[in-house]
């Protein structure tokens, strides 16, 4: 066997459990990372390579809970209820991940794994803390909705002040270099949209999905304008109020709690901005986004839509993932170019588009690595369960990001006024002075 053992044993569980892992694991190469099992037995890495993570087993049934049944949303579970822990680079798990999917297993060798699984004790962990998203009623009614952004959103604002920047961004930030802090970046970030909005003192900004404000503050304070934010989370609707009172701009900025299909003011703003709202729109109604966005935009607007996209061509899943259960309830992302098509045929003008994926691998990191510094704190205000779920999703991410399965862009489009006038500029100069 490939097991590098502290002492011989004779426990069955042990040997089905090295036994197992040496038909899952044993063609991976480089295999740069160690399994350690519940008495301390050690299985790999492989000769020479140091381990970039550990994969920690916690009793004699884990490899059951993770693998039985064989679906990602099993392995998930297993990791959130502690059947396993993951200590080092967690996102190099999912690398060790790609080469096991593209692998074709006989018949034979799902056999013996479903033998081997099956010799093992069923001994799952209790699910205490974070439960899995139990969201009622119609698919994307505002009800539902509602439920689906509390779910994840309204976790605990100290939580995420953990691990976010000063301004409360839960967005892909903008790098000149992967050594930007992640303050810099982000507060770039916000700078950046607002050029590309090409705001001017006065202009009524609308930000739809506005989370904890940092947006419409950050504009109100820098370009001058009226912004208003809207988001359907009370706890961001409370840390915002609270933070644009401290900095005294009531009289141009304001966060309410709204759906985005509340706002009844035809063509009253001058510009607006979606950032990482997009995702829960959900594909069976973006032609009411869209046209709601067009509706209240005034001719010669622009609108800058800021929002993750699917890769082409990837297989739908027909089986609850991870995502959906434990992060985003109802999140759905599309091609880029169902994006545009929806935008267009709503009436806008598609002028600029940018793939950001590389900044939301570093932000990621970012995130992830400021977590695991305030893990204590984490558990504190939220529950391990809680914890974990946040550490995965977002490693998992940035993994997606690293290798091009997700995307994440910004498009500009612009509603042209009666005569075909875009009134922009005739090149991007302005964005990079």
């Amino acid at each position: 066997m490939s097991a590098t053992a502290l002492a011989p044993t004779s426990n069955p569980h042990v040997q089905t459990s090295l036994a197992f892992l040496d038909l899952v694991f044993g063609h991976v190469h480089p295999r740069d990372f160690q399994v350690r099992l519940w008495d301390g037995t050690a299985w790999g890495p492989e000769a020479g390579q140091p381990a970039r993570f550990t994969i920690v087993l916690q009793h004699p049934g884990a490899l059951r809970a993770m693998f039985w049944p064989p679906e990602e949303l099993t392995m998930a579970e297993a990791y959130i209820y502690d059947d396993f822990d993951i200590e080092g680079d967690i996102e190099s798990v999912f690398r060790l991940a790609d080469p096991l999917l593209a692998k074709s297993w006989t018949v034979a060798e799902k056999a013996a794994l479903g033998r081997l699984l099956l010799k093992l004790p069923d001994e799952r962990r209790p699910r205490a803390g974070r439960q899995a998203a139990r969201v009622r009623g119609r698919r994307h009614s505002k009800a539902r909705d509602q439920q689906a952004i509390s779910y994840h959103y309204d976790v605990s604002n100290d939580f995420y002040a953990l691990w976010l920047d000063k301004n409360m961004v839960y967005s892909c930030a903008y790098f000149h270099s992967p050594e930007d802090d992640l303050d810099t970046a982000q507060e770039r970030k916000l700078d950046y949209i607002c050029r590309k909005l090409r705001l001017h003192p006065g202009e009524r900004l609308l930000d739809i999905g506005c989370g904890w404000g940092g947006l419409v503050i950050y504009a109100a304070q820098h370009y001058g304008v009226e912004a208003l934010g809207i988001t359907l989370s009370r706890p961001q609707v409370e840390y915002a109020q609270e933070r644009i009172r401290r900095l005294g701009l009531q009289d141009r900025c304001r966060v309410e709690f709204r759906d985005y299909r509340d706002v009844n003011e035809p063509e009253s703003f001058d510009k607006l901005v979606s950032v990482g709202m997009f995702e829960h729109v959900g594909r069976e109604k973006l032609e009411v986004y869209f046209a709601q966005a067009w509706r209240i935009l005034r001719p010669g607007g622009v609108f800058l839509n800021h929002g993750i996209a699917c890769q082409e061509g990837l297989p739908a899943s027909n089986r609850p993932t991870f995502s959906e259960r434990y992060v985003f309830p109802d999140g759905e992302l599309v091609p880029i170019h169902v994006t545009l098509e929806v935008a267009e045929k709503a009436g806008f003008e598609v002028r600029d588009v940018e793939n950001l994926r590389e900044h939301y691998m570093w932000t990621l990191r970012n995130w992830v690595r400021r977590l695991e510094a305030h893990h204590d704190q984490a558990r504190a205000l939220t529950d391990e369960a809680t914890y974990r779920v946040w550490r995965l999703f977002m490693s998992g991410s940035a993994h997606g990001f690293k290798v091009g399965r997700l995307k994440v862009y910004q498009a500009l489009l612009s509603k042209p006024d009666a005569e075909g006038n875009s009134r922009l500029p005739l090149t991007r100069a302005d964005w990079y002075a």
